[in-house]
């Protein structure tokens, strides 16, 4: 078989790590990581994914943010305390922007005033709604105000869609300036992104790296070639079929955790979705099961309630499975809504994430022998977080984590108050759901937060305002000279981005 010269140089433009110089050996000071996809934005306060969300980490820090053992910790921040007013108070560190501005109780201001716009598309928008007012009464203390009390505020303030901008900053810079551990020093626009050293970061003797460069592999199984043949040192969204051969690579090593989940979101708008009798049909149709063997090679655990981990005291085993497979009830339910033949519907899914698509196929099927039958729609991760925002869809398939470890950082996926999100359902709102969000939020006793979170889970499995499918193993894969990154706890598994500032190669 011969190939021309044509062929060669198509088959070059398809395989990024070709396009990049092998290395031999890890570089000291630098590490290459291999991206699954280029950010669609890096807008700081937008919800693009895990790997905008990874890239921004880089040279963005908040108020708060978590340590490698997952861990609530001090950023800009140094300290932070709630007072008897209801006020929590966040003290600032001694840091400075990228500009070499100091970091002052005027920028924190600035930066929640943005968010909290009228106009702003800011994930946290809502949250920052929430806010009464905003004290400065030094240039390094802040004092804020909520509309009621909010034991969570502090969860808010470690986001990673909260990052701390210079004051103005973003008039003619949308990525504004920040005071991560890195700066962004070129910009490959869809290929790579290169980042080096801030030597005035506020934490001593950090960052270890003296250089990052970020390098897209959209195709998952390119990525992994990358890894194994040494063109770049760390990799994220290991594949579930390649984990066991960089498990067994002596030159490799594989960090997995268990935390983010795959789920499906409505449009309520869009032909039957709007009625709960029919989201409640489609949870019962599909056999979770299935789609850990097929997207995650076993890797995994069903969801047949809300995606609780079992790890938190918040689980409660006696509404875990109320929406486990049973596809009598399932065509019962349909009969009941109106619908007892079934009807069309489209998928949205995407081609770019494996895990994604064999997903969506596995949910087709079931779907199917119910009587609903599901085209696959399967654009790129770019155009198909597009179509979520702006509610161009039926039904979806989705894949994320909890904003944080506790039950509230599930808020972000079944509150119909919040503005458009690809992340959850469209034009989907449950009053009484809210209602129990903002108890929880408001509550600072563990015991009377774990009823309202049991009653919350009552109202998730009547009303499905989204449906989990499974959780997966997440993994990281590395060259084993690459020492001090960690692939963080459950949820917060998609900030471990952070750890690139201890991290150190060769």
């Amino acid at each position: 078989m011969t190939l021309s010269r044509r062929a060669l140089l198509a088959a070059g433009a398809a395989l990024p790590f070709l396009r990049h110089p092998a290395r031999a050996a890890v570089t000291p000071g630098k590490l290459v990581f291999g991206l699954s996809s280029y950010p669609p934005t890096m807008a700081p306060w937008a919800n693009a994914g895990t790997a905008a969300a990874t890239a921004k980490l880089m040279f963005h820090r908040g108020l708060l943010g978590y340590g490698p053992d997952g861990a609530l910790r001090g950023e800009l921040a140094e300290r932070w305390e709630h007072e008897d007013d209801g006020a929590w108070v966040f003290h600032l560190r001694d840091a400075v922007f990228h500009n070499g501005a100091p970091v002052t109780s005027a920028d924190v201001a600035w930066t929640i005033e943005q968010v909290a716009g009228e106009k702003s598309t800011a994930y946290l928008r809502a949250e920052m709604q929430r806010l009464t007012r905003v004290e400065t009464p030094d240039p390094r203390t802040v004092r804020v105000h909520t509309k009621e009390p909010s034991a969570t505020l502090p969860l808010d303030m470690a986001s990673y869609f909260l990052p701390i901008l210079a004051k103005g900053s973003t008039a003619g810079n949308p990525l504004g300036i920040g005071a991560g551990p890195f700066l962004l020093s070129n910009e490959e626009r869809g290929v790579a992104l290169d980042f080096k050293a801030f030597d005035k970061f506020y934490r001593p003797g950090l960052p270890k790296l003296q250089a990052v460069r970020m390098v897209a592999y959209a195709d998952e199984n390119l990525r992994v070639a990358a890894l194994q043949a040494g063109d770049v040192d760390l990799i994220e969204y290991v594949p579930w079929q390649s984990m066991p051969s960089i498990e067994a690579d002596p030159k490799l090593s594989l960090q997995a955790t268990s935390g983010p989940f795959m789920y499906l979101t409505f449009n309520a708008k869009a032909g039957p979705f709007g009625d709960a009798r029919v989201r409640r049909a489609v949870a019962h149709a599909i056999q979770r099961e299935d789609i850990v063997k097929a997207a995650f090679f076993g890797r995994g655990d069903p969801i047949e309630g809300l995606p609780l981990s079992k790890g938190t005291p918040f689980y409660d085993e006696s509404l875990a499975h109320g929406l486990a497979y049973d596809p009598a009830k399932a065509k019962a339910l349909l009969a009941e809504a109106g619908v007892p033949n079934g009807f069309a519907c489209k998928l949205l899914s995407t081609a770019q994430y494996g895990m994604h698509k064999d997903t969506a196929a596995v949910a087709q099927q079931h779907l199917a022998a119910v009587g609903i039958q599901a085209e696959l729609v399967l654009p790129d991760w770019a155009t198909r977080v597009s179509l979520g925002n702006k509610g161009q869809y039926e039904l979806a398939v989705g894949g994320s984590a909890s904003e944080s470890n506790d039950p509230d950082g599930l808020s972000s996926f079944v509150d119909g108050r919040l503005s458009p999100s690809y992340v959850r359902s469209y034009a989907l709102d449950v009053p009484e759901l809210d209602r129990l969000i903002d108890a929880g939020r408001a509550e600072f006793d563990l015991g009377k937060r774990h009823a309202i979170y049991t009653d919350l889970q009552k109202v998730y499995l009547r009303e499905a305002p989204m449906i989990g499918l499974c959780f997966r193993a997440q993994g990281y894969g590395m060259s084993r000279q690459v020492r001090d990154f960690h692939n963080m706890p459950g949820a917060l598994t998609f900030y471990s981005g952070t750890t690139f500032e201890t991290a150190t190669t060769g």
